[in-house]
């Protein structure tokens, strides 16, 4: 697929009055990843690809857009006024849920910030490729692995009870390595955030896929064009872990605190990069943090 091809030619919001399955929108600090202290207006979207369980990290921090999902209660303008109301920001981060679900809203969004000069960054987990006309400045990529995986019998957020239903939906758009690669190809640039719990229990599994994709970035020419050759293997493998960003597992400051500590001694000796989620830390179980 060719970005020229692409370019002006992709689906828009043209009712900016219209309610768009956004839950919130807010301004935060961003306390994930490499974009990591910078003030940032959040775009929520609303429904998920994925039911995710971290067994004692808990469910999704995000559970009202994925397991739970409530409807969207924003319009475009409504974006538009945030930003004119704080016009000293000019990071946006859109996250969910899935925001890849929505191509028309994020394919806007991105015409939205190229006007305004904004920097955005997309929370996703990789599930989707999507194209827009403008690429997106940042894919915060978290893939999901085994230890996301929910339990049949284990209770919900709101008291129902896990059944085969949902660990198949989960499982459906899990592990899409192809895709991601696709979307690196594809946008500006980008940071892998792999969650681990206290007993580094996928750190297996992620090198795994760290293999697989440096294979399908291979395949695909990352960094050729017309003028460059393509990166190397050698070249992919040593530039990789600058940008893993390990994430420790919990959805509370209590269940946070117990895999801080063996995340952060992890990504020191393997050279990886540690990101906290101070958004937690701060805040606790508070929304619109």
């Amino acid at each position: 697929m060719v970005k020229t091809q692409l370019i002006m030619s992709l689906k828009r919001i043209e009712d900016y009055d219209k309610i768009l399955p956004i839950v919130e929108v807010y301004t935060a600090v961003q306390s994930e990843g490499s974009r990591q202290g910078y003030p940032t207006i959040v775009i929520r979207t609303t429904g998920c690809t994925h039911r995710c369980y971290f067994g004692e990290g808990g469910w999704c921090d995000s559970w009202y857009t994925s397991i739970h999902p409530e409807k969207g209660q924003y319009t475009f303008n409504d974006i538009i006024k945030m930003y004119e109301d704080n016009p000293h920001i000019k990071e946006m981060m859109l996250t969910g849920g899935s925001p890849t679900m929505h191509p028309a809203l994020v394919n806007e969004l991105t015409h939205f910030a190229n006007e305004k000069d904004i920097f955005i960054t997309i929370e996703t987990e990789g599930s989707h490729f999507l194209a827009t006309d403008y690429p997106i400045d940042l894919l915060s990529i978290s893939p999901k692995f085994s230890n996301s995986v929910p339990v049949v019998g284990v209770e919900t957020p709101q008291g129902n009870i896990t059944d085969e239903k949902m660990i198949t939906q989960h499982n459906k758009f899990r592990l899409k390595v192809d895709t991601i690669a696709d979307s690196i190809m594809y946008h500006r640039d980008f940071h892998i955030k792999p969650v681990l719990d206290k007993n580094l229990s996928m750190v297996g599994e992620v090198e795994e896929f760290l293999e697989q994709l440096v294979d399908k970035l291979v395949e695909k020419g990352l960094g050729g064009n017309e003028w460059l050759n393509p990166l190397d293997r050698n070249e992919i493998e040593e530039w990789l872990p600058s940008k893993i960003w390990a994430m420790p597992a919990g959805d509370t400051r209590e269940s946070l605190m117990q895999s801080y500590g063996p995340v952060m001694n992890f990504v020191r000796d393997r050279g990886w990069r540690f990101t906290g989620r101070a958004h937690i830390m701060a805040f606790n179980t508070e929304r619109c943090v």
